[in-house]
């Protein structure tokens, strides 16, 4: 399984690990919030919350690890720090081991937030944005404490892994008024053009699949802001099929992994402007739509290779719940012809990219 998506909102963030086998959130009500652990990897999920004496405050963020370590980010003041919380299955004493991994000094304006997991597991990436530099800090998984290992110039956002191995991200980069998708090498420091529609068009990458190459993005070279996707170190033009632009301000938050050479195959989950689900394959010209499970943490779940998605759920009854869906196996036959999308140039020119080799 991958990890698909983080959702953060002001009361509640919500994480699953590159592996699929935790997951983590703050839990609780008003200024009583605390870390919570979900173990995804057994027969039944289960959650171990995770207080301190403290209550954590809203905006913190919080990430998973593959060894069932939560990362969580705080805020304090001006700096930014970072800590490690685990159970210690003591039978007394505190019930939570917190680790402390040091902090992040910045300037007023700069925006710290934590990445998606790292795809090995265990190594946790923020960015530090502001207006004319980003910085991307390694805060857990390395020698020491939080190190810089990227800036990048411009202001960035997004953030989407482009490998299995935690070295390749894509950012989206703010530079003389434009945004296009960048690929950062974190090994070496170096940037590099990863999407450009045209030379006026804002090019965001929203999600990747490793395996299969499979790239959703969100452009206005058609002549408004459309989903539409692409193939990685393909020649071939991306499509904007119409059944993605009649649902407005959807958002994909999962693609199958697995695929490996058949991205057309792959299923894609999107939450829909309604809250609901969509579901759908770059093979269809349709979008199967799905009620929203009651209590799902919108905008998160993971598909198995398998072709199921699992979607994360909390009500007062199931308080840690995992709701499995298939994805319909035989599409209805198309009845729009999708329009042709911009040839020129190259949508995806990886020729002086890290990822030219694939």
């Amino acid at each position: 399984m991958t990890v698909c998506a983080i959702e953060t909102t002001t009361t509640a963030a919500f994480g699953i690990a590159a592996d699929g086998s935790y997951a983590a959130r703050l839990a609780g009500e008003g200024d009583a919030l605390y870390a919570e652990r979900w173990t995804l990897a057994g027969p039944e999920p289960y959650a171990v919350p995770l207080p301190l004496a403290q209550p954590e405050e809203a905006d913190s963020e919080v990430l998973p690890l593959a060894d069932g370590r939560v990362l969580i980010h705080r805020r304090v003041a001006e700096r930014h720090a970072f800590a490690l919380l685990y159970p210690t299955g003591a039978e007394t004493g505190p019930r939570t081991g917190e680790l402390q991994l040091g902090g992040v000094e910045v300037r007023d304006g700069v925006q710290v937030r934590l990445l998606p997991p790292g795809p090995d597991g265990y190594g946790a990436f923020a960015l530090a944005a502001e207006d004319t530099v980003s910085t991307v800090w390694q805060v857990a998984g390395g020698p020491s404490g939080p190190r810089p290992v990227a800036r990048i110039p411009g202001r960035c956002s997004g953030g989407v892994w482009l490998d299995r191995a935690g070295r390749l991200l894509a950012l989206d980069r703010e530079l003389e008024g434009t945004t296009k998708a960048v690929a950062v090498d974190l090994g070496r420091g170096e940037v590099s053009p990863l999407l450009q529609i045209t030379e006026d068009s804002d090019d965001r990458l929203l999600l990747a699949d490793p395996d299969s190459g499979l790239l959703l993005i969100r452009s206005d070279a058609p002549g408004a802001p459309r989903l539409g996707w692409g193939v990685l170190g393909s020649s071939l033009p991306l499509r904007f099929p119409e059944c993605l632009a009649r649902l407005g301000g959807a958002h994909p938050f999962a693609v199958q992994p697995g695929q490996a050479l058949m991205p057309e195959t792959c299923g894609v989950a999107l939450r829909l402007p309604e809250g609901d689900i969509g579901l759908w394959r770059p093979a269809d010209r349709h979008v199967f739509r799905l009620a929203a499970p009651e209590g799902w943490l919108g905008g998160t779940g993971l598909w198995s290779a398998q072709g199921r998605l699992h979607l994360p759920c909390a009500t007062p009854e199931a308080p840690c719940g995992i709701l499995g869906l298939n994805l319909p196996a035989t599409p209805p036959p198309p009845v729009v012809v999708d329009p042709p999308a911009p040839s020129t140039p190259r949508p995806v020119p990886l020729q002086q990219a890290p990822l030219a080799g694939r």
